[in-house]
C-alpha cells in the first residue's frame, strides 16, 4: 500500500505481475441479504440461503431456521456455519422482532433502502457480539456520516439496539460511522445472469476490508469476480471476492478497479462516482470523453488506447457488457482464453491465440 497523489491510500505492485494473475482472494468480513425485509412483489424471482446466498433449487427440500420461519439454508452444513457467524440467535431474533408489531409498522413506512440497512445494522450488532475485534476493522474503513445517515442511525437505533444485550448495544453515533463504511466500501453479489432479462438484481451486499484499499480507474488494470452460484457445492468459499488482473502490470503501477461497468458513458460516470462515492475521475479517459460533448460513441471508431480496451475487454453478451479478464496462467504460461466477470463467458483472445 502507498500514498497515491490525489487517491489516497492505493495498491501499487511491488514486483512486475502478469494478466491472468490472481493478487486477492478474501471472505466477507460482514455479508447480508439485499432484499427489504418487507420485499415487494416485484423483487428478485430467486429464493436465496440465508448463509452462502446460493440459489435454493425447486425442488430439493431445505433447510429451515429451527427457531423462525423466516430463514431459509440450502444444507445443515449451511445452518451449522451460519449459527456461528452472521446468523447468531441474537440476529435471529432481532431480524424476526423486525418484522413483527409494533417494529413492523415502523419499517413499512420506511423506504426500502432503510429496510435493508436495517439487515446490515443486525449483522454490525452481531458482529460486536462474536468478534469485537472484526467491528474495529470495519470502523477503520473509509467514510464519513453525512446528515442523512446521521438521520437514518436514529431511526434504526430506536428499532434494533434495544434487541441486543445492553453491553453489544452501538449507540447511535457508531451506527452513524458503520452505515457511512458500509456505504463506500460494500461489494455487490448478484443474481444469475440471463441473456433475455430481467437485469441482475443485487442479492446481497457484503465487505472485504482488503479489497476496499483497490481505487477507481475508469480504464482499470483489474476487476473482480465472484462465483456465489458457480461454485461446487459445499465450497465454504462461495462469497469470497477474487481479484484478477486484466493486463500486466509493471512493477511500480497502482492496481486499480472499476467501482461499475466499464462500458458506461462518461455523464453516468462522473454522476455515480460523486453520488455514490463524492469524488470526480480525473483519468485520462474521462478528460478525453468529457470533450466530446455527451456524444456517447463519438470515439467508436477511435484509436485511442482507452477505446482499443473497451473494444477488447467489455463483453459482447447480450444483457451483460461485464468485464473481461483473461484466466489464470499455467504454469508461468499466459491464458488466451478471457472470462467475463458478470456472466461467466468465456472467449479466445484473439491477440494472444
Amino acid at each position: 500500500m502507498e500514498q497515491i497523489p490525489g487517491k489516497g491510500t492505493g495498491l501499487v505492485a511491488a514486483q512486475p505481475l502478469k494478466a491472468g494473475q490472481i493478487v486477492l482472494t478474501e471472505s466477507p468480513l460482514v455479508l447480508y441479504s439485499a432484499s427489504p425485509l418487507f420485499p415487494a412483489p416485484s423483487s428478485s424471482p430467486f429464493a436465496n440461503c440465508d448463509h452462502c446466498f446460493r440459489i435454493l433449487p425447486p425442488h430439493t427440500p431445505n433447510v429451515p431456521c429451527p427457531s423462525c420461519s423466516h430463514h431459509l439454508f440450502c444444507s445443515h452444513k449451511c445452518l451449522s456455519l451460519s449459527l456461528k457467524s452472521s446468523y447468531s440467535s441474537w440476529a435471529c431474533k432481532a431480524l424476526v422482532s423486525l418484522l413483527k408489531h409494533p417494529n413492523s409498522t415502523l419499517l413499512k413506512q420506511q423506504p426500502p433502502e432503510r429496510q435493508v440497512q436495517a439487515r446490515f445494522v443486525v449483522a454490525s450488532h452481531n458482529l460486536f457480539l462474536h468478534s469485537p475485534s472484526e467491528l474495529h476493522t470495519l470502523l477503520s474503513l473509509h467514510g464519513t456520516p453525512d446528515n442523512a445517515i446521521l438521520d437514518a442511525a436514529k431511526v434504526l437505533h430506536s428499532l434494533i439496539s434495544p434487541l441486543f444485550p445492553p453491553q453489544f448495544q452501538l449507540c447511535v453515533d457508531l451506527i452513524a460511522q458503520l452505515l457511512a463504511k458500509d456505504r463506500l466500501n460494500s461489494f455487490c453479489l448478484m443474481d444469475p445472469y440471463s441473456p433475455d432479462g430481467p437485469q441482475r438484481s443485487i442479492k446481497a451486499y457484503s465487505i472485504y476490508p482488503k479489497a476496499t484499499f483497490f481505487n477507481h480507474d475508469c480504464v482499470p488494470n483489474a476487476c473482480s469476480f465472484d462465483y456465489v452460484d458457480t461454485s461446487e457445492l459445499g465450497d465454504e468459499h462461495n462469497t469470497d471476492i477474487v481479484v484478477r488482473l486484466i493486463e500486466d502490470v509493471p512493477e511500480g503501477k497502482e492496481v486499480c478497479i472499476s467501482y461499475f461497468r466499464i462500458g458506461r458513458d462518461y455523464c453516468t460516470r462522473k454522476r455515480i462516482l460523486m453520488e455514490d462515492y463524492g469524488f470526480t475521475c480525473g483519468c485520462d479517459r474521462c478528460k478525453i470523453e468529457a470533450n466530446w460533448g455527451g456524444g456517447e460513441n463519438q470515439g467508436e471508431n477511435s484509436d485511442l488506447p482507452h477505446v482499443r480496451f473497451l473494444s477488447k475487454y467489455v463483453c459482447e453478451r447480450k444483457n451483460c457488457a461485464g468485464t473481461m479478464a483473461p484466466l489464470p496462467p499455467n504454469d508461468g504460461a499466459p491464458s488466451n482464453v478471457l472470462e467475463c466477470n458478470f456472466c461467466g463467458n468465456l472467449k479466445i483472445d484473439c491477440d494472444t491465440a
